[in-house]
């Protein structure tokens, strides 16, 4: 049930993300459940990897890669999907901070719904 209602909260942000920033187009809610499905899946498996394998530029670069990887599952996840659109890099740059911080919120609003969870 938890992980039903991250989606959805995840799919409004989302769609929140596209309202806010015009670089990010989502045609439909159900659009926006189908990018949040990607891109959770793509922040669980690719992204670890990905950290691994760029960790030196990240330790140079004093953790600042992470939010070009952060971008880049941003817009693989709009690049293999229809209903969702991204401007470039740095609009999937813009959008992955947006939506990261709007991610936040929802973690902490699923802590106090569910705290013992």
């Amino acid at each position: 049930m938890k992980l039903i209602i991250k989606w959805l909260f995840a799919a409004c942000a989302l769609l929140l993300v596209a309202y806010l920033y015009p670089g990010v187009h989502i045609q439909s809610f159900g659009s926006a459940l189908i990018a949040a499905a990607f891109i959770g899946l793509f922040n669980t498996l690719l992204r670890p990897l990905l950290v691994v394998l760029t960790l030196p530029v990240t330790v140079i670069t004093l953790g600042l890669f992470l939010f070009v990887i952060n971008a880049l599952m941003f817009w693989a996840a709009a690049s293999l999907l229809d209903g969702f659109n991204v401007n470039g890099f740095w609009a999937a740059l813009l959008g992955s901070l947006i939506y990261s911080v709007l991610m936040l919120v929802v973690d902490a609003a699923m802590k106090a719904i569910f705290p013992r969870s």
